[in-house]
């Protein structure tokens, strides 16, 4: 019997900085409703949900950068999405700027949570891949301090067993990345869970504009293709305060196919059905890790951090 988890993909237009908690949580809650409505057993949100993606931003306060840090999960904001989810019977996965208070140091990072479908905590990723600078760099038409606002996760790429699935997460960023999808797939990912905060305009690389979608879509397809697992990737797109980020968001079979896929820039469910041991078949042939896998010969991955040259 087919292991059938219906998803959805919860899309976010923009969230402008004057827009508060609450009306955001409104918006995800009715998303969630949608969901249920078309028997979604998960539902999937973008990297920073709850706020705008404030590291765009050079911020010298440090009271008005934890302004969009979260301090508690649940919260008393954002307490009634879970009690929903809850009434509902559905699971899902939040992206938030977490504040960690509970170690001699205050630390801060990129999170994402994955929520079963009582309504509990059962997975905890902060994002590894950190893009963008840490210094000011007024030049830019906007700035990317995530190396400023946040610390690197620390948490490795967990893989949870809950809603029948082996599950993973990751953030934004980390999708680019081969070594984020075969860490899970080594732990026999059956889908993996992601947010992300695009913005269209690369300012280092402003050639790279027009192919924002196609990167985008290509890491998400070539990581489920080549471990053999359902990816679902959601964004939070749209002008936000003046910054155009990408939309895009889809879920990707094991097959590396897009099956489902959103067409606007603003809030918007994507649905799919999604049978769990779709990539069995790979797993037992090409990608079968235990007969055809090499480590061995993989060591400078590990060891190494930068790119060198050969001699001569």
């Amino acid at each position: 019997m087919a292991r059938i988890l219906t998803v959805g993909a919860a899309q976010l237009g923009p969230i402008q900085r004057g827009d508060s908690r609450a009306s955001v949580v409104g918006r995800l809650i009715e998303l969630l409703r949608e969901a249920a409505g078309h028997g979604c057993q998960l539902v999937v949100f973008p990297e920073l949900a709850l706020t705008t993606f404030f590291p765009r931003w050079w911020m010298t306060s440090q009271e008005e950068i934890d302004s969009f840090f979260e301090r508690e999960m649940p919260s008393n904001e954002t307490a009634p999405l879970f009690n929903e989810a809850q009434r509902l019977g559905i699971g899902f996965y939040l992206g938030f700027a977490e504040l960690d208070a509970s170690g001699p140091k205050v630390r801060r990072f990129n999170t994402s949570i994955l929520v079963d479908r009582s309504g509990a905590i059962v997975g905890r990723y902060r994002k590894i891949h950190l893009p963008g600078h840490a210094e000011h760099e007024p030049w830019r038409a906007f700035q990317h301090l995530e190396k400023r606002y946040f610390e690197v996760g620390d948490l490795g790429f967990g893989v949870w067993r809950t809603m029948d699935a082996n599950m993973g997460m990751c953030i934004c960023n980390d999708r680019r990345w081969p070594e984020t999808y075969r860490v899970m797939g080594l732990q026999d990912v059956e889908m993996v869970l992601l947010g992300y905060n695009t913005p269209r305009h690369n300012p280092p690389a402003p050639d790279h504009d027009r192919l924002s979608e196609f990167h985008n879509h290509l890491s998400m397809q070539a990581g489920a293709y080549a471990n053999a697992t359902w990816v679902v990737g959601v964004a939070k797109c749209g002008v936000e305060d003046g910054c155009e980020m990408i939309g895009g968001s889809a879920i990707i079979a094991p097959t590396g196919q897009i099956v489902a896929q959103a067409l606007t820039q603003e809030d918007e469910l994507v649905v799919a059905r999604c049978d769990l041991d779709l990539g069995l078949s790979y797993k037992r042939s090409t990608f079968n890790f235990a007969l055809h896998r090499q480590p061995e010969q993989y060591r400078l991955i590990a060891e190494r951090k930068g790119a060198v040259p050969p001699k001569g």
